[in-house]
């Protein structure tokens, strides 16, 4: 085990970080497995067999089994080769869940490239898949035990095609990170945030589409002749339009240093929960993480930037 891991650490050192990588000569190592070396101590009984017994059938079937064994190491070695590894965007999840992350491989040669397996540095999930196409997308996780930044470490490529006798493996440096969102700790909303929320969906819901009369003003060139009320001007009041007033919803806001004096992971799970609530009602929300301030807005995009700011809260400061 430990020279497995000296070797890891050594392949992955010796590459750059990047989006993707192409399986060369010198990023593959090949061995024998265990039926692999029972296959060439079983070879070696044959030869001495052979030499003693002056046995020429036993000469070809020694030197035909060795060929079969050499045929399987470069078959081996070519079930890796070639093979171009490419990281696709991944979607953020929340701790405590399996952070997914996407690649995808491409062959560079007619043939297929069967009984790959794959798997990440910081995981024991192993995927086998079958390069039959040009291309291929494969998803892997790993566990998504605290909110930040997850990096899963290098990807283990694999294989003991065709015949098991030999192993072929690679470690890839690729630049793999999921964004980990903070575990919802589902709690009530406030009752302040509760009745605000309640009164803002119902106003919303009860929205015919025009605005409310809010009474008139003189008209001003460059106003629309809609707008004029023509009634006034026959009673003779002069040339004054109606100026509508819209509804406009309470903005709700989220603030961490309100939660009091609970543990900081505690509070920004709390927060987390509020986000999802409030985004589900569609209303609209800011969000206060000391100085960092989130203007109030509703709609996927503001809940995208307050779960990710929740995540990365306190973290930035520290790397």
């Amino acid at each position: 085990m430990a020279l497995k891991a000296s070797v890891r650490r050594w392949t992955l050192a010796r590459q750059q970080p990047a989006r993707s990588h192409t399986l060369t000569q010198n990023r593959i190592f090949i061995l024998p497995t265990r039926a692999g070396s029972a296959w060439l101590l079983l070879l070696l009984l044959m030869l001495v067999m052979a030499i003693n017994y002056e046995n020429n059938l036993i000469y070809a079937l020694t030197f035909l089994l060795l060929g079969v064994f050499l045929s399987a190491m470069f078959h081996t070695y070519a079930n890796l080769a070639g093979i171009e590894v490419r990281v696709l965007p991944s979607e953020p999840c929340f701790a405590g869940t399996q952070a997914g992350f996407e690649l995808e491989l491409q062959r560079h040669a007619s043939r297929p490239f069967e009984q790959l397996s794959l798997r990440l540095e910081h995981s024991d999930q192993l995927q086998v898949v079958d390069l039959l196409h040009e291309r291929q997308t494969v998803r892997l996780y790993c566990p998504a035990k605290q909110r930040g930044w997850l990096f899963p470490g290098g990807l283990k490529l694999e294989t003991h095609y065709p015949l098991g006798l030999f192993r072929a493996w690679s470690w890839l440096n690729l630049e793999m990170k999921n964004l980990i969102y903070p575990e919802p700790l589902e709690t009530p909303l406030p009752g302040a945030l509760e009745d605000r929320s309640g009164q803002g969906h119902d106003r919303m819901s009860s929205r015919r589409g025009d605005d409310d009369f809010a009474g008139l003003e003189r008209f001003q060139p460059g106003m629309s002749p809609r707008q004029v009320d023509w009634k006034s001007y026959a009673r003779g009041r002069g040339l004054h339009a109606k100026h509508f007033a819209g509804h406009q919803d309470p903005d709700l806001w989220l603030d961490l240093d309100a939660l009091g004096g609970e543990a900081l992971e505690r509070r920004l799970s709390r927060l987390t929960a509020w986000v999802l609530a409030l985004s589900a009602r569609e209303m609209r929300f800011g969000l206060r993480l000391g100085s960092f301030v989130l203007t109030p807005a509703n709609g996927e995009a503001q809940r995208t930037r307050a779960l990710s700011a929740l995540a990365l809260y306190g973290l930035e400061e520290r790397r």
